[in-house]
């Protein structure tokens, strides 16, 4: 159901009526035969290992992921058959407008994210106001037992609605999995309308390397699907960027979101930088600073483009960054990590990221990385080349590269 759901597009489930206009899209991911794990990502390495072998001969750091009930969050529409009396969940293949496949059980989802699933849809068949113009239902769960369900309608929201999501939230906080004294929030969107009962996030706590790393996600915002493959790669990015010359040098990020890669490579570096385009985001990442207690992490909310723009323009002023007590002409940078959509990093990112002596590449596209990968060889190597199985069972590929600085290129100093 949109671009948020890039890893569910591939075989799946029980067919319900044809829409107007077939797709020739895969069918969603529904249902998972586990048995065909293991062949779809050797071909995905394989895939990989091709696109890649003129910038990169050695060995693919390969990250399995669970093969069943992997993802944190998903949409579904909900599904009004009046004919037949039923309201259930439905996925679509190709777009709201392709073949609609009904979804009782979600093997995709984790097993919060169905437990909730179960009683949501049983809430909204039993209760006129909560069936009433509903279309869609968002669900958002973390791996340490933190949930909300965010309910679309096309009416107004009335105090009767109140009444019965209450007692729906009252009925989720009964699911199993859930943290210890957790109950999950539900939040109710209309046009130009939120009622948040609760709170309008969660909070994830990921085990990483040792330490127990907490993370503010919030409804709506972005935040890895796969929660397992997010703790593979924030222990490979920590991994290869640790070393004793790095601790007296700076990070800078770009698309940092809510600080996820930087609160976790914190102790690396002497300060990490970020910049992150979402307010939202920016938002979430001063609250999971604090609640971490990284001191040394620094984010604003700046786009990279605009970032890459004024800093290759040689300029160093940046108010947001002045007004937290940073001024970046001090900044020593050496090393920079990059995320970015699937469009990958434009012209101004890319001349400002081969300035570095270390690139972290986290990629969720191959093809927009192979043609930034090919502009950074004049100055880089690949070092070390990992894939993340984010999204299983479909073509769908996550990549993490470490470029280095070929001795004899151009020295930088990214910060000075």
């Amino acid at each position: 159901l949109g671009g948020e759901q890039e890893g569910l597009k591939c075989s799946g489930g029980r067919k319900a009526t044809m829409a107007t206009a077939p797709s020739t899209e895969p069918a969603p991911i529904i249902h998972v035969d586990t048995k065909t794990y293991d062949s779809q990502l050797a071909a995905k390495v394989e895939r990989v290992k091709t696109q890649f072998r003129e910038y990169y001969s050695g060995e693919l750091d390969v990250f399995r992921s669970k093969k069943k009930h992997y993802r944190m969050r998903a949409e579904f529409r909900i599904w009004h058959d009046y004919k037949e009396e039923e309201t259930y969940f439905v996925m679509f293949q190709g777009g709201s407008r392709g073949s609609k496949y009904r979804v009782d059980d979600f093997d995709v989802g984790s097993e919060l994210l169905n437990g909730l699933m179960q009683k949501v849809i049983e809430g909204v068949r039993g209760s006129e106001v909560l069936s009433k113009k509903i279309f869609q239902a968002n669900f958002h769960t973390t791996l340490s037992g933190q949930a909300m369900v965010s309910l679309l309608y096309h009416r107004k929201l009335d105090d009767e609605w109140k009444a019965e999501a209450e007692k729906l939230k009252e009925s989720l906080g009964t699911t199993e999995g859930l943290e210890k004294g957790h109950v999950p929030s539900v939040i109710g969107r209309s046009r130009k309308q939120k009622v948040v009962l609760g709170t309008d996030y969660v909070v994830e706590t990921l085990p990483v390397n040792g330490k127990h790393l907490k993370y503010q996600q919030l409804e709506g915002g972005f935040s890895q699907p796969n929660g397992g493959m997010c703790i593979h790669m924030l222990e490979w990015a920590i991994k290869h960027t640790s070393n004793e010359e790095s601790k007296s040098h700076d990070l800078l990020e770009l698309y940092c979101g809510n600080g996820n890669f930087s609160i976790a490579m914190a102790d690396n570096f002497k300060m990490c930088v970020g910049t992150e385009v979402s307010k939202t985001s920016v938002a979430a990442a001063k609250y999971n600073i604090e609640e971490n207690g990284t001191g040394n992490v620094f984010i604003a909310r700046c786009s990279s483009e605009d970032f890459s723009s004024a800093w290759l323009s040689n300029k160093k002023s940046f108010k947001r960054f002045e007004q937290q007590g940073l001024d970046l002409a001090e900044c020593d940078f050496k090393t920079v990590l990059v995320d970015p959509p699937r469009a990958g990093l434009d012209a101004d990112t890319v001349k400002l990221v081969g300035k570095f002596d270390t690139i972290v590449y986290i990629s969720c596209n191959p093809d927009t990385l192979h043609n930034n990968v090919r502009d950074l060889s004049e100055t880089h190597t690949c070092t070390q080349f990992a894939l993340f199985d984010q999204f299983p069972y479909s073509h769908h590929v996550e990549c993490g590269v470490i470029l280095k600085k070929r001795e004899g290129a151009p020295c930088s100093n990214g910060g000075s």
